[in-house]
């Protein structure tokens, strides 16, 4: 077994290097700007949308306001997050900060969907109780933030794919100027029927496109930061493709997690009885799990024997 770890040290070096060429690692350090604009524009957006929903009082625009300082406060934490991620392991941290990137996205989604209990609470209240609102004042103001939502959510389009931090960002943001042409239509629609239980009403529909779009993210968060294999990944292609293996007769002790929200590692056993150690077959797997499957740090155990002696072998032991 020590040329096998040895050669687990060389696979695994070649993969991360791999890995940083292709700029997985890099990717959230290259949304610093999107960061830094989408939280000046965002927080600006809270405080005029603050102020103008009590001149109006508006419940729509003040519940509004919330969810966008939820928001900033989601982007701070997600940027905070991505910087993390990039630190350098440690004797005790050998994986460094990178689920980080995971807990963020989890508190992400915990505190956003907290929020939308307190904005359907006060706006069923609301319902029972129309207040006046200016409606003129609900309208511009909720036209300046599908504006500011908008340009926000482009910047962070590219990475919405690759990176569920960056997802986050950007689903929020675009469900933000989603909800504020919904916000607008309810502002004008007042504004020439005097219907009063619009605005609480909008409020409520707010509150299930927050719900909806948050569920997604609050489920695959949890996901990671219990291990589970991400959803972009299918493990059965994975061990189809290492059973397949020149001289593999069997794999198994198979684990595919996240690392951080873009990094995966994976471990496995595999049985390849008398055919001996083979670096260059084990290198070459390390680099098509990567161009495949996305994952970029692979580790690799060999067994010689049947595989039947290993006190991992059964499905049911971790």
């Amino acid at each position: 077994m020590q040329d096998d770890h040895a050669h687990h040290g060389h696979g695994h070096s070649h993969d991360h290097d791999h890995d940083h060429g292709h700029g997985h690692v890099h990717a959230p350090a290259s949304f610093g700007l999107a960061f830094v604009v989408g939280i000046s524009l965002n927080f600006g957006f809270v405080l005029l949308e603050t102020a103008y929903g009590l001149i109006a009082d508006s419940v729509a625009l003040v519940a509004d306001a919330g969810h966008n300082l939820a928001d900033v406060l989601g982007l701070v934490l997600a940027w905070w997050a991505t910087s993390l991620a990039l630190k350098a392991p440690s004797a005790r941290r050998t994986y460094g900060l990178k689920r980080s990137s995971i807990l963020a996205s989890l508190v992400n989604a915990v505190v956003l969907l907290v929020g939308v209990g307190g904005i359907a609470v006060e706006a069923l209240r609301r319902l029972g109780e129309p207040s006046p609102v200016d409606g003129s004042i609900v309208m511009w103001v909720a036209a300046v933030g599908i504006a500011v939502n908008g340009f926000t959510a482009y910047l962070f389009m590219r990475g919405s794919k690759g990176d569920l931090n960056i997802r986050g960002a950007f689903l929020h943001l675009a469900s933000d100027a989603v909800v504020s042409l919904g916000v607008v239509i309810a502002g004008l629609v007042i504004g020439h029927t005097g219907w009063l239980w619009l605005d609480p009403a909008v409020s409520l529909v707010i509150a299930a496109v927050i719900i909806i779009g948050t569920w997604s993210l609050l489920r695959e968060s949890l996901d990671l930061a219990l291990d589970a294999v991400p959803t972009r990944i299918d493990p059965a292609k994975v061990e189809a493709y290492l059973r397949a293996l020149p001289g593999v007769a069997d794999v198994h002790d198979l684990h595919i997690w996240a690392m951080s929200t873009t990094e995966t590692a994976l471990t496995a056993h595999l049985v390849r009885p008398g055919a001996g150690l083979d670096d260059a077959m084990l290198e070459c797997t390390a680099e098509a799990l990567a161009q495949k499957f996305g994952i970029a740090h692979a580790t690799f155990q060999v067994e010689e024997g049947d595989g039947a002696e290993c006190r991992l072998a059964s499905p049911q032991v971790v």
